[in-house]
């Protein structure tokens, strides 16, 4: 991990149940130049990746799947060696939830570097990313 693809940037883990929203988020992200895509639908899913072997630089996932909370998704994942960053995005637009959220993850020494508000605002995000980029 850490190496990128100079066209397709970070390898991201994209984890969203809605697959309307899954196919716009892949979209948006496309569109933002981050191609090296793996979608999934569920925590199941995307930690059923992680154990074939497959490694991330980021995890970009909901906070509320059907079979968990993307906390939890972050934490088994970075603990499997699987990911080396995370950002979650919420239907939640509460700020300070949002906060309260991020502190707890990062209190567990999580490598969460942010949480973000549906749908994906772009400059946040690409903001959020700054430090993942740093590592090229």
């Amino acid at each position: 991990m850490g190496e990128h693809d100079l066209l397709g940037g970070p390898r991201i883990l994209l984890v969203e149940d809605h697959p309307f929203q899954l196919i716009g988020l892949e979209m948006l992200l496309n569109h933002l130049g981050l191609f090296r895509l793996t979608p999934a639908l569920d925590c199941t899913e995307a930690l059923e990746t992680i154990k074939n072997g497959n490694r991330y630089d980021l995890l970009l996932c909901d906070q509320h799947l059907p079979d968990g909370r993307g906390i939890d998704l972050i934490e088994k994942a970075y603990k499997l060696g699987g990911i080396s960053h995370a950002i979650i995005i919420s239907g939640i637009e509460d700020h300070p939830a949002l906060q309260q959220l991020l502190w707890a993850a990062q209190q567990h020494h999580l490598p969460l570097l942010a949480c973000l508000s549906k749908p994906l605002p772009p400059k946040l995000f690409l903001q959020a990313l700054a430090p993942l980029m740093a590592e090229k």
